[in-house]
């Protein structure tokens, strides 16, 4: 019988191990449950992310044969479970804080500064060409919308969106 397995991915994976993580887990149980659904890399991978989340190993129950053992801290899961399919996982949680960005919030310091070098490439162009006034309130125009941007990203930077905690 030819049994076709679907491949999970990393994030899925991730949400299985911190399950497994919550009574309790031997790295090597991690690697024997999921080998049929990752290769060792992806395991490796979401192991790492799990991380993030609150995968701890507690060096204490380390074993010879089994490896690590890892237990989750329920706090820390709960706090940031929600971002387990969100996270780019190049960027571990706690190192930018675009990784703790809603979309919606990245998407609006993208336009900012997008509409920023507009206005100043429109401004500059309008000076080029003559029109004086017409390029100063587009220049003026976009150094406005350029500080918007700048107090947007601060905001984003230190204003505490997701948990900063590592």
């Amino acid at each position: 019988m030819n049994l076709i397995v679907r491949r999970l991915s990393v994030p899925e994976l991730t949400q299985q191990i911190l399950e497994m993580g919550k009574t309790g887990v031997y790295r090597e149980s991690v690697f024997e449950a999921l080998q049929p659904l990752a290769t060792k890399k992806q395991i490796r991978e979401a192991i790492a992310h799990a991380k993030q989340f609150g995968l701890q190993s507690v060096a204490s129950l380390r074993d010879a044969e089994l490896g690590t053992y890892y237990q989750v801290d329920l706090v820390k899961l709960q706090a940031r479970q929600h971002l387990i399919h969100a996270v780019d996982l190049n960027e571990k949680i706690g190192s930018s804080p675009a990784a703790h960005t809603p979309p919606t919030v990245q998407w609006m310091l993208t336009i900012a500064r997008s509409l920023a070098v507009i206005l100043t490439i429109m401004g500059a162009t309008c000076w080029l060409t003559g029109q004086g006034q017409l390029s100063l309130g587009l220049f003026s125009s976009g150094v406005s919308v350029a500080i918007v941007w700048v107090l947007q990203r601060t905001i984003v930077n230190f204003g505490g969106f997701g948990d900063r905690s590592g």
